[in-house]
Order: structure tokens, then sequence, then C-alpha cells
């Protein structure tokens, strides 16, 4: 069974380039709004970003070089997933279980910011793995 792989695309122009990275500042267009992950996604909240791209052809690009970067959707999702759905999920158990459980408000608090502060450390102890799942793509156009 074949599947049907949707990719995000972003315009963008080269900033840098280094050694197997192409630096791209993303521009936020009209065309984010034909992405379904486009309310959930960094690049539509602000109307620039940079990302920096590992790619073997990096010789072939230069600054100011006009370029597309794609992603496959489902890894967008699944980074909406890691940098929102699930923080709010563990937030929101801890506050209503330590609430119902009868504890003070500021212990409540305290929880909350100790479970925010341990995912966040297991994210960037795995950050390797975590990135090696996110492959930016870029082309020239």
């Amino acid at each position: 069974m074949e599947r049907n792989i949707q990719i995000a695309s972003h315009a963008g122009v080269v900033t840098g380039v280094k050694e197997g990275l192409v630096a791209v500042q993303i521009e936020s267009t009209s065309a984010c709004a034909s992405c379904a992950a486009h309310a959930k996604c960094g690049f539509a909240e602000s109307k620039n970003k940079t990302v920096e791209i590992p790619t073997e052809d990096w010789r072939d690009y230069r600054r100011g070089d006009t370029v597309e970067v794609k992603i496959d959707e489902s890894r967008g999702m699944l980074a909406v997933w890691i940098a929102y759905v699930l923080p709010a999920l563990l937030l929101i158990v801890d506050i209503v279980g330590l609430s119902v459980a009868g504890l003070p408000e500021w212990a409540v608090v305290l929880s909350s910011f100790a479970v925010l502060g341990l995912y966040v450390a297991i994210l960037y102890a795995s950050r390797r793995k975590v990135e090696g799942r996110f492959t930016l793509t870029v082309n020239k156009q």
C-alpha cells in the first residue's frame, strides 16, 4: 500500500553557508494557510525565522539564493505534539491530580514547574534522537 506523503514547504532566502549547513531565513507567506498545521506551526507565528539545514550539497548555495524548505507534514505534526500538546497534557494532569489530592496551591505551582523542568531536561537529554526524526530539506528555486 502506497503512503501519501504530504510535504509542507516554505520559501526562504539563504543567509549563510558553512560546512555541511545552509542557514535559511523562512519568509511567512499566505501559502502557510494551505498547510494543515498552519495554526500551530512556529513559522506562521512570526514574519521570519532562521533555520540551519544540514545538507551534503552545501557548496552549491550562496548567500541570497532563493530556496524552498520542505518537511514531511506528519513530522511537523509530531513537532507540534512534542512542543505544545505533551507539555500541556502533563500540566493538566499534574494540576488536576494534585488539586484533587488536596495539596495547597503553592505546592501545585511548584510541582508544575518541576514537571515542566523535568520535561525540558528529558527533551534536552534526548535532543540528538529527537532531531534525527525531523529532517528538513532545502532546494534551490
